[in-house]
Parts: structure tokens; sequence; C-alpha cells
């Protein structure tokens, strides 16, 4: 594969003078238009160590409105970064709308580099570059334009550029103990960024391989490569129509796991507030060991308006110490979250080890409200099943214990409550007219719910439904599940 990129192709001065200017003017009026767009852009450099990345990257910023741009260097993780699933560092850089992301080093690094010093076997290999083939085709339905670049150098014009650079006394600093070591290594290293970029070349993010012996060559064809994607890309947004954005309004069925719950269920007093001291006292311990155990713990309540979900996170985090626990009760998404991919927002609010987050409404909103509500395309929601799942299963695959409840009433015990709040002075700001709109699309909301438990309830994080009409039935139900969950994780 890398043959291509071994042919001592170079550019001379004047012919490097003479395209440079052109190129500049091309690059800035495409990245003004992407500044009025809904495009975001991520470059990827990636490629042998010695080719010039970072001079590459250098120059792209040289040539464009540098305010436009984020760049970012990735290095060795940091301790915060150590402590959240690996694809949280890159989450949270990407761009937004109108904006471009350059990726110095990307989620290809660490997996090219451990499978190639041993640290990875080839099935997690394999693995892991399938999900990054996932990711960015996320990214790219979500209005990111992905390029990414793979600078090649053959051993020898490797070993000579080091040299060269090691002679000189105002650059011998950028030749490394570890750049040798890569020279030794050079084609097991070769051979497994060969196989990652024949895995991870998609159709609709090609791996665009650069020689790298030549500058002149190098930044030329990364520049103009750059150019001629933004420009197909911003006109074929132009010409898509705009996605449609209509409610939609299924029916459930009439047999149904919601309406298969025994809603009748109680608990009486005396008997939960026993219950109640016993789940605060366990929880409390087991939430203490977290840290030690190297995990930390999201919890996702979803349910009706007014189906208690404020009141049961309210008695498990009386149990836990407030310096550990995030309580996020989401909204709609604000401008900012709005210019990113959809999970951007919950993917950055993840915990760190020996931390909680509970949800109060989740990244299921997309798949609920947005649907019925048509606040997104019917495209949008239904590929979001299969992107949760796998934003789920990254976090589980790190260790993050994940539970999801559904609690569970029926439309007369929610009306009955919305009366209670209206009759009541310190509970009329939970009722508003969005509620009671909501409450007339009863059996939509109740279809979603149905189908969202269908397609992501997994073994490894099903749903917990919760029959919620008394409150210390519900309460005592999400406790025990929790205390019940953390001792089965953490031994």
């Amino acid at each position: 594969m890398f043959e291509t990129a071994e042919l001592g192709v170079s550019v001379d001065k004047e012919a490097y003078k003479c395209e440079v200017p052109i190129l500049r003017e091309g690059l800035l009026a495409a990245q003004k238009e992407l500044a009025a767009s809904n495009l975001a852009v991520v470059v990827v450099i990636g490629g042998v160590e010695g080719a010039g990345k970072a001079e590459t990257v250098n120059q792209l910023l040289e040539w464009v409105d540098a305010r436009g741009v984020e760049t970012h260097a990735m290095g060795a993780p940091t301790d915060e970064e150590r402590e959240r699933p690996p694809m949280w560092r890159f989450w949270r850089l990407l761009p937004s709308r109108g904006r471009m992301g350059i990726f110095l080093g990307s989620w290809y690094t660490d997996p090219i580099v451990q499978r190639a010093i041993g640290d990875m076997g080839d099935a997690p290999f394999r693995q892991t570059l399938d999900r990054v083939v996932e990711f960015e085709r996320m990214l790219i339905r979500e209005g990111v334009v992905v390029v990414k670049f793979w600078l090649h150098l053959k051993q020898d014009a490797l070993v000579k550029r080091m040299k060269a650079l090691e002679k000189d006394p105002l650059q011998s600093w950028r030749v490394t103990p570890q750049d040798w070591k890569f020279v030794k290594r050079y084609k097991r290293f070769r051979r497994i960024s060969e196989m990652a970029v024949m895995r991870t070349g998609i159709g609709e993010a090609p791996w665009q391989i650069v020689e790298a012996t030549d500058g002149r060559y190098r930044n030329l064809t990364v520049g103009k490569t750059l150019l001629r994607v933004l420009e197909e890309r911003l006109a074929a947004r132009k010409a898509r129509p705009k996605p449609q954005t209509v409610p939609d309004r299924p029916k459930p069925p009439k047999a149904n796991i919601i309406r298969n719950l025994d809603l009748s269920l109680t608990l009486d007093e005396k008997r939960y507030e026993k219950e109640l001291l016993t789940c605060m006292a366990e929880l409390n311990l087991l939430t203490r060991r977290l840290y030690e155990k190297r995990r930390s713990v999201t919890l996702v309540f979803e349910g009706p308006d007014a189906a208690g979900k404020g009141g049961a996170i309210r008695r498990l985090t009386a149990a836990m110490d407030a310096r550990n626990y995030q309580h996020i009760a989401v909204a709609a998404p604000t401008d900012e979250e709005r210019a990113h991919p959809y999970l951007w927002r919950f993917w950055r609010n993840l915990p760190r080890l020996g931390r909680v987050t509970i949800y109060d409404r989740s990244w299921y909103g997309r798949v609920l409200v947005e649907r019925i509500e048509g606040f997104c395309s019917r495209e949008d929601w239904q590929r979001a099943y299969a992107e949760i799942n796998a934003f789920e299963e990254a976090l589980t695959d790190f260790g993050v214990i994940l539970i999801k409840f559904w609690l569970a009433i029926s439309p007369q015990e929610q009306l009955r409550r919305f009366k209670e709040r209206q009759g009541t002075p310190y509970k009329q700001y939970k009722i508003t007219e969005e509620d009671w709109r909501n409450r007339a699309k009863w059996d939509g909301y109740e279809a979603a719910a149905v189908e969202l438990i269908e397609k992501t309830s997994t073994a490894r994080t099903p749903w917990i439904l919760v029959e919620a009409t008394d409150k210390n039935y519900a309460r005592i139900k999400v406790m025990k599940a929790v205390v019940r969950h953390l001792k089965k994780e953490l031994g």
C-alpha cells in the first residue's frame, strides 16, 4: 500500500512559489464558506515518525486563518484523561460547526503503538479499529468532514533525514532516543500501520497517503487535498436537500413491556423507612470503595413527566459524599451543544474514577422527545439506537458501572400528580405548559419508550423497569438495584 508513496517525487522552489499563493487563496475562501455552513472539519495528521507531521501542521496554520482552527497535539494521556474511556479526550476536543480541528496524533496513535510493541493483541486491535470506523461514520452523519493524512517515508529516507537533523546544531533537538527506537522497529510499525490504514480507509473518510521525502511536495499535496475535499463537501451540502424534521407519533402495542408492569405495588411507610436507612448505609460504603477499585458509576433515569425521577435521585444522593457525585438534569441543548455531534455533551460529563454521575433524562432524548416532537430527522433518531449502544459499550468496556432506570406510572397517576403540583405553591415550578402538551402525546411517548427498551436493553446494560405509582416502593427498588449492582461489580 505505501509503495505509491516511495517514488521520490519532489517540487522545485519556483513551482512551489507559484502554487502557494493560489492554494492559500483557495483555502481561505473555503474556510470562509465553512464558517457560514453547518459543517465542521476534523483533520487527522498521522504517519511515520520523522515524516514532518508537525511541520505540515505549522504550514497549514500559516496558510489558513488560524482563528478558525483548533490544533491539538495529542501526547500521552493526562491523569484526568486516563480516568475516563480512551475516546473521551478526543470527543471533548471536537470542533463546533463552522470550525476546523487539526489533530496531530489521534485515536489511531495509541492502538498502533500498543499493537506494534506487543501490548495489544491482534483481535483487540482489529476490534478497536472497527470502533474507530463507527466513530468516524457517526461524525460524518453528524455533519463533520473527516480528512485523514498519512505521511510516509521509506526507512532509508527516514534514517538519512534524522542523521542530517542530528548534525545541525539548531535542529538536533528534533531527534530523540525514542525516534531511533522507532527506526529499529520500522518494519513492524509499517506492517501494523498498513493494516490500520487499510481497515479504516472508509469511502466517506479515505486515507490520503502522502510521500513526505520532499517537504514542499508534502505540504502542497496536503494543502491541495484539504482544499479539494472542503470544496466537494461544501458543494454537496448545498445541493443536498435539508432533512425533514417532522414529529413521529407511533402507536404502542396493546400488550407491551410497560403495560405489563404491576403499577399497584406499594410499600408501607414503616418498612420504607427501615429499608431506606439500610440501603443508604450500604450505598455510602459501596460508593466510598469506587476509587479503590478504579471504577466509576453512571446512573440514567428516564420516564414520563412526574414519574418520580427527582425523588428517587435525591434518596440516592443523600447517601453519597457530595464531593463525589454530579447530578445532571438534562434540558434542551444549548447553542454550544447544538453546534457539536449529539453525544458530545454527554461524553464530556463522564465521571472520573471514584465518582458518580446521575442523569435525570439523558442521551435517550434523541429517541424520545426529539423523535416525538420532530426536533430531529427520522434518519437521526433511527440511527441513534446503534450509536447509543456503541457509546454505552465504550463506557462498560472501560469499567464504568452503567445502570439505567425507566420509572413507569399510568396516565391517570400522572394527571393526579400534575394537579397536585398546581395546587401546591412550592411544587408549581415543576409543572409547565410543555408538560401538559407532552401529556397529550402519551401514546407516542409510550410507543417510543417500548422501542428504545427493546433496542437498547443489552445483557451488559439492561433497563430496570420501576413500578412508580407508589413513591416509597419505587425509591426502594431503585436503591436496592444500585446496591445490588455495585456489590456485584465491586466484589
